[in-house]
């Protein structure tokens, strides 16, 4: 399925029905009075995250959601029958915003969130309410009032732990591949991986934690070069950034310090909050170094870049290191669950409701 992260629609609220004008007509009662009942009211319109849904591609196919009208009112005071609400579904993630305005409306983070996003319009009265003791037979009933319309920008952010960063085939897939169930493409050019792609690692019984892999970013990438500036925004709900350094790249005059400086570089003009976010080296395709080679060229980078961070060497082909990595990754995210745990404790304590 083609991956689509941003999608515009319009909702439409059904309308009120309209109240009715109408009399009691009975065998021998010559002045029953009014008895027009109410209009229905009309159906809303909701947005549903599903977490079986990844994509927002449906919407290139269907961009117009109508929710359904009430019905009219008719004698006897029955009132009208409301309009059935419309669930449109979404991927979890989903921001959503209103285009007109540009305000963001909801960020819809968990599976089964309900979010109201055009209301049903009101029904109208029907002439039974417009009785007064001086006016015994209203000829006088409301229409019911239009529902919402909207036009929606969708933007789709994929809710990840872990994100994957760094030139392209660094070997960000292969790394996914080995460490999860996830198969995306592998191949030994650029630009293999067009589109985000998601893994579950599970390290132990009941402990897990979701990886992104993204297309490999290149200089100019937050201005727009590439691929880059379209998925950068998937990596900023995740907590840990894995930067994958290719050990022996394709070009050997290409300098390794100044491509890890440049992709920490394209992720400062991008966004500071995830230039801020907890970032590790992954050094990559060490299996294709002797040992000493791999240890000169390991130092060489790391003094390069006076890198004070983790950092770990793996080879994402072979597998080796590639479970310590895992362990440590889970591991490091159960410590920021605690943190965060205990900072919420902690600023309930100091501000009681």
């Amino acid at each position: 399925m083609k991956f689509v992260d941003e999608a515009t629609v319009r909702v439409r609220a059904g309308d009120g029905g309209n109240g009715c004008i109408g009399f009691r007509r009975e065998k021998y009662v010559p002045f029953g009075g009014p008895d027009g009942g109410d209009g229905g009211d009309g159906g809303s319109v909701y947005l549903v995250a599903n977490s079986g849904v990844n994509t927002l591609v449906d919407f290139r196919v269907q961009r117009k959601f109508n929710a359904q009208r009430g019905e009219g009112g008719s004698g006897r005071n029955c009132t009208g029958k409301s309009g059935v609400d419309l669930e449109v579904i979404v991927p979890v993630g989903t921001i959503v915003k209103d285009q007109e305005t540009e305000e963001v409306l909801g960020d819809l983070t968990k599976d089964g969130q309900r979010m109201k996003v055009a209301e049903g319009g009101r029904g109208g009265q029907g002439n039974t309410r417009f009785k007064t003791s001086t006016n015994r037979a209203p000829r006088k009933a409301t229409p019911g009032t239009p529902g919402e319309f909207r036009t929606l920008q969708l933007e789709l952010k994929l809710l990840a732990d872990v994100g994957l960063v760094g030139l392209p085939n660094a070997g960000k897939s292969t790394l996914i591949r080995a460490m999860s169930a996830a198969r995306p493409k592998v191949a030994d050019y650029p630009f293999t991986t067009l589109y985000p792609n998601l893994g579950v690692v599970r390290v132990g019984d009941l402990r897990s934690f979701v990886m992104a892999d993204v297309p490999g970013l290149i200089e100019g990438a937050a201005e727009g070069a590439g691929l880059g500036i379209r998925f950068l925004k998937h990596l900023q709900r995740t907590r840990l950034l894995m930067h994958l350094v290719d050990i022996l790249p394709p070009d050997p005059d290409q300098d390794i310090v100044q491509d890890v400086q440049r992709i920490a570089g394209e992720l400062e003009k991008f966004s500071a909050e995830l230039a801020a976010q907890e970032r590790w080296l992954v050094i990559n395709k060490l299996d294709q170094l002797s040992e000493e080679d791999a240890d000169q060229a390991c130092e060489k980078l790391l003094e390069g870049l006076g890198w004070e961070g983790k950092v770990f060497r793996i080879s994402g082909l072979s597998g080796d290191g590639v479970k310590e990595l895992a362990q440590a990754i889970m591991n490091r995210l159960e410590e920021m669950a605690e943190e965060a745990a205990a900072e919420a404790l902690n600023a309930e304590a100091l501000n009681p409701e």
